[in-house]
């Protein structure tokens, strides 16, 4: 995998100075690695957006079934795409479609084509990083 994805830059800027966050796969689930995540950036003070096709309520926020249907959705700072590998790129493709300003693959969910395409279309990228490790390493 490229170092492109991997920036430390890019990682400190995207954790430090984000507010929102969408969560791509966010469900009502306590025990996904997703939900975990999420209410972990809302404890430092994100907002998060929960896009999953039940568009359920989680942690107090409002469900979408996808990216498109977010209100100003130009406006999320960080696309989070918590999905396998294979379906990665439709979400990062409806990122880029959405006008977020970057997208973040976790841990073991690499698809560098997808990841490629989101930094042709100007958004900021990091993959395979867990923000929970990284914020750790940084605060």
């Amino acid at each position: 995998m490229s170092d492109a994805f991997t920036d430390p830059d890019v990682i400190g800027r995207l954790l430090n100075q984000s507010r929102t966050w969408a969560f791509v796969g966010l469900g009502d689930n306590p025990t996904r690695e997703v939900y975990e995540q999420a209410r972990l950036l809302q404890q430092r003070g994100k907002r998060i957006i929960p896009v999953h096709p039940k568009a359920r309520e989680v942690l107090g926020e409002q469900g979408y079934a996808s990216l498109a249907e977010v209100p100003g959705a130009s406006e999320v700072d960080v696309v989070g795409v918590y999905r396998r590998a294979e379906h990665a790129g439709q979400a990062v493709d409806e990122a880029i479609a959405a006008g977020a300003k970057a997208v973040w693959l976790p841990l073991q969910v690499v698809d560098e084509a997808a990841a490629r395409r989101a930094k042709d279309a100007g958004l900021d990228v990091v993959m395979d990083r867990c923000p929970a490790v990284e914020w750790a390493m940084r605060h």
